[in-house]
């Protein structure tokens, strides 16, 4: 074991800086995608009581994702402060919308909570529960618009109206199934692959779905703000959660095209044109994705420096609650 340990240490070293090369040429290949003369010319002209409305709901939307891991902390018992938490959650988010759910949703996750002194199934259980809690909000959301039939869908798209709400009473079953399960289910761990899954408790499930949907909401506002309100907000709702599918399913980074080539089809019978459309997406990424995405690095590069000192910090609180 003794010559072991320093090959251990040495390899440890060596997937950290891959890691850190893998998340700068990701960053490098990002930031080509942008169109950067766009992106000034929008924040130089835009509304300004639009951008500071649309700026403080995307801090009100990285707040209430960041409730997604503190319901996670919650749900494993784990003992790390709740800053820490919110801390690590704004980071993973942001590199979650920018470089897809693998490098933020679960990669990022790895490697700052195990980083402070978490285990592996615990960091496991922690992102599961995430991206379970913002589908969930998501489904309930997309079944309750769907179903209703509050997005118009042009003639020859590929998927009518009707196909939508019968989608949307489909999750709106699943919604209702799971809130079932999560009630009277007599059965309530599984293990998949030495993982141990929970169902949460009819109360932990409600407030599930009560976050995420409040953060899908909040989306969708800030859009709808930065739109000047030419478009109703339930078919901006509507728009997005069916552009968050498509990108989910084409699983480019940031959904670039994805998000624009779907406005401009569902809104293109709506009063907005298309240079009010492109100019509001563009704002959107701009405050949605891209500023938070500057602040995680500044603060994923202070968190890593100062990880050491907070897993000690964490570790002798362990020790002092034993």
């Amino acid at each position: 074991m003794a010559e072991k340990h320093p090959k251990w240490k040495l390899a440890k070293k060596v997937l950290t800086w891959l890691f850190f090369i893998a998340v700068i040429v990701l960053l490098v290949v990002y930031a080509r995608k942008v169109n950067w003369e766009d992106v000034y010319n929008v924040i130089v002209n835009y509304n300004r009581l639009a951008v500071l409305s649309a700026v403080a709901l995307v801090i009100v939307s990285y707040l209430t994702y960041g409730c997604y891991d503190l319901i996670g902390r919650a749900y494993c018992g784990h003992k790390l402060a709740k800053r820490q938490v919110m801390l690590v959650s704004f980071i993973c988010y942001a590199f979650n919308l920018t470089l897809s759910t693998w490098v933020g949703g679960v990669a990022m996750r790895y490697r700052l909570y195990s980083r402070l002194g978490l285990d592996s199934a615990t960091i496991t259980r922690i992102f599961s529960l995430s991206i379970a809690t913002n589908w969930l909000g998501y489904i309930l959301l997309a079944g309750i618009v769907f179903s209703a039939g509050m997005v118009p869908i042009p003639g020859g798209w590929f998927i009518g109206e009707t196909t939508l709400r019968i989608i949307g009473v489909v999750l709106l079953a699943a919604v209702a199934v799971f809130l079932w399960a999560c009630a009277f289910s007599k059965r309530r761990k599984w293990t998949i692959r030495r993982q141990t899954l929970q169902l949460p408790s009819l109360r932990m499930a409600l407030f599930q779905f009560a976050v995420s949907s409040a953060n899908w909401l909040v989306m969708g506002a800030i859009i709808w703000l930065l739109l000047a309100r030419q478009v109703d907000y339930p078919i901006v709702l509507g728009v997005l959660l069916i552009s968050s599918i498509a990108g989910v399913i084409i699983h480019i980074p940031a959904g670039i095209g994805v998000l624009e080539a779907v406005f401009l089809a569902l809104l293109s019978g709506q009063h907005a044109s298309h240079g009010t459309i492109i100019a509001a997406l563009l704002a959107y990424r701009v405050l949605y994705f891209i500023l938070p995405l500057l602040l995680a690095l500044v603060l994923y590069l202070m968190l890593e420096s100062r990880a050491k000192h907070l897993r000690a910090k964490n570790e002798q609180k362990l020790q002092k609650s034993a």
